[in-house]
């Protein structure tokens, strides 16, 4: 049996920000740049940038934060979890998804944060 994949903000580049797939919102991971193509200079910052993607991926599916039920976080540092964790907190309303949070290195080493999320369609 085949699965329908639906994209969300289809892209020309390498990868999709987001599929519907099975009852469910795939979203790729989103870094800190917001959509005018600036990069945060603060962990702070590009969280909230981090955010608003997500958001954005988030309403074109017809979801929200509170379908969220995944999430899996990049941090490039340690220190950055005390830092970034109120801003997500503040999005992601209770009961909180699902998540894990993993030190690496990112694609660039400007970006500092990176987040992927699954969330549940209404």
């Amino acid at each position: 049996m085949s699965e329908t994949k639906t994209a969300i903000f289809p892209s020309s580049g390498p990868y999709t920000p987001g599929i519907i797939s099975g009852g469910f919102l795939f979203i790729a991971g989103q870094v800190g740049r917001n959509a005018e193509g600036k990069i945060g200079e603060t962990i702070e910052e590009q969280t909230k940038f981090v955010i608003e993607n997500i958001g954005n991926v988030l309403r074109e599916a017809g979801c929200d934060f509170k379908d969220v039920v995944k999430t899996t976080v990049y941090i490039t540092k340690p220190e950055y979890l005390q830092a970034y964790n109120p801003i997500y907190m503040q999005a992601f309303p209770e009961p909180r998804p699902a998540r894990a949070t993993v030190i690496a290195g990112l694609v660039d080493e400007k970006f500092l944060i990176e987040i992927e999320a699954i969330a549940k369609l209404p």
